[in-house]
């Protein structure tokens, strides 16, 4: 594909997944998860040619204009949409398929100073939201999502939904989940366990008033 034809897609991509986008004009001019994508794919090209130095002089002045750290070393698959952006970090080893979506905040880091493949493998159509940190040498599977603040720290399966410090797998139906910015709707598994342990509390409390008011009426009797 040529070089206006990808950068075309990736406009379309943006109109696809941002109700607020208008005209090609303005998201040419205005998107900044585009422009980081845009200047990731010159960085990763001096990058594969070992011209690390420029490759990193793009990288950090793209850095500074997009608040969007993307190491020229990553490898990005086709129509990647980064929403918003501010505070996106992909690391050196971080391989992303296509069709993948992330929001802002995110991290796709390593765990340490281990070496050789240390970032997120992140597969086709996989969706991670809001603040989610995906850690380590890990995969994210086909079609799955992370929910918004998560910490993975372990490989998500296909078709999976994870949510949660550290996260854990709420869905896994092997049907392929729908695409979309409802994010926020995601399960949560730790406000389920503590409404759980509030109706325990709450029929605890239920049986203890019967015990004392059985008390009570067998003291009026004495």
């Amino acid at each position: 594909m040529g070089f206006f034809k990808r950068m075309k897609e990736d406009m379309d991509v943006v109109f696809e997944q941002d109700p607020a986008a208008r005209n090609y004009f303005e998201v040419g001019l205005t998107y900044s998860g585009l422009h980081a994508i845009w200047n990731h794919r010159i960085a990763h090209f001096f990058f594969k040619r070992r011209l690390y130095f420029i490759a990193r002089v793009i990288s950090q002045i793209s850095r500074f204009l997009t608040g969007i750290e993307i190491h020229p070393g990553a490898k990005i698959g086709r129509r990647f949409f980064i929403d918003h952006g501010m505070g996106v970090v992909i690391g050196e080893t971080c391989e992303i398929g296509d069709n993948v979506t992330v929001f802002q905040g995110v991290t796709l880091g390593g765990t340490g100073k281990e070496r050789g493949k240390r970032h997120p493998t992140i597969k086709d159509n996989a969706l991670i939201a809001t603040g989610a940190k995906v850690l380590g040498s890990i995969t994210i599977g086909e079609s799955s999502k992370v929910g918004g603040g998560s910490v993975v720290l372990k490989d998500v399966p296909d078709h999976s939904t994870v949510v949660g410090v550290p996260g854990r797998v709420v869905v896994q139906n092997g049907q392929k989940l729908r695409k979309n910015l409802d994010h926020h709707k995601l399960p949560d598994p730790v406000a389920d366990r503590c409404d759980r342990l509030q109706e325990e509390i709450n029929s605890l409390q239920e049986e203890l008033a019967k015990v004392k008011e059985g008390k009570q009426n067998a003291d009026n009797h004495l």
